[in-house]
């Protein structure tokens, strides 16, 4: 059984760590290649940064940030946010990203994510899905999760995987920030609607929220920010707690 993973999340505006709630009301806690590093150290499986005002701001996402990173954090670590072409990949990748997440324009343009993962490999292609409850079902939401596509979650995960995406990153708009957990129904319809992994965002508020999403669902990985950014809890206290649940995690300092 592969070990599931516990991967930080920085979300990433005007070059500095965000976090906020139901993707609002930002504050600043901190240097993003500074907390990328302190998580590295501390035992995090992968890091994942989204530069979440890229897309809005109609420019490219921050290149020398990935540089910097790629030279100090010896761990994996995806990067997305503005993302719009196979060009943007190539980039974020000689850059030294390890993978690359894509969302908004994946949505407007599926063959990007076709024809990136041709070029470069399914490996290296996360399909960011920001998902909202609505009456029939789980919408796919855009620009930050300001936009309402109209298009089920559910079938653009799986019409993602088609195309060659190699990872779903999933994000529960309706519990994000809220730090009541993660949105377990969704987080399992999406995995049983593909094959490929799926990572769990969205709601996370203590090491027992990350426990009980491996628990109760067949997710791949879990991703956090506040706990870990506001100093609440620690990478070790989540994996020692999954530990001790019967949790299939990787040990601190074995990669």
């Amino acid at each position: 059984m592969i070990a599931k993973r516990v991967i930080p999340c920085l979300d990433v505006k005007d070059g500095k760590v965000v976090k906020g709630t139901n993707f609002v009301g930002l504050r600043t806690v901190g240097d993003p290649v500074a907390l990328a590093m302190a998580y590295s150290q501390e035992g995090a499986d992968e890091i994942i940064f989204l530069d979440i005002s890229a897309t809005n701001e109609g420019r490219r996402t921050l290149f020398d940030m990935v540089k910097q990173t790629a030279e100090n954090v010896f761990v994996p670590f995806t990067v997305g946010g503005g993302v719009k072409t196979v060009e943007d990949v190539t980039d974020l990748l000689k850059a030294g990203a390890d993978k690359v997440a894509m969302n908004s324009a994946a949505v407007q343009n599926p063959s990007l994510i076709k024809e990136s993962a041709y070029r470069f490999g399914s490996q290296c292609i996360v399909v960011a899905i920001d998902a909202k409850r609505f009456d029939d079902g789980w919408h796919v939401m855009t620009h930050g999760g300001k936009k309402d596509s109209g298009i089920d979650a559910l079938e653009w995960a799986k019409q993602a995987e088609e195309l060659g995406a190699g990872e779903i990153l999933l994000t529960s708009v309706d519990h994000d920030g809220v730090k009541t957990g993660f949105d377990l129904p969704l987080t399992q319809a999406v995995v049983d609607a593909v094959r490929i992994p799926v990572i769990a965002s969205g709601g996370c508020g203590a090491p027992h929220h990350i426990a009980e999403v491996f628990k109760s669902t067949d997710v791949s990985a879990a991703l956090a920010a506040s706990i870990f950014h506001d100093h609440t809890h620690s990478i070790k206290e989540v994996k020692d707690l999954c530990q001790k649940q019967g949790v299939n995690i990787r040990a601190i300092g074995l990669f």
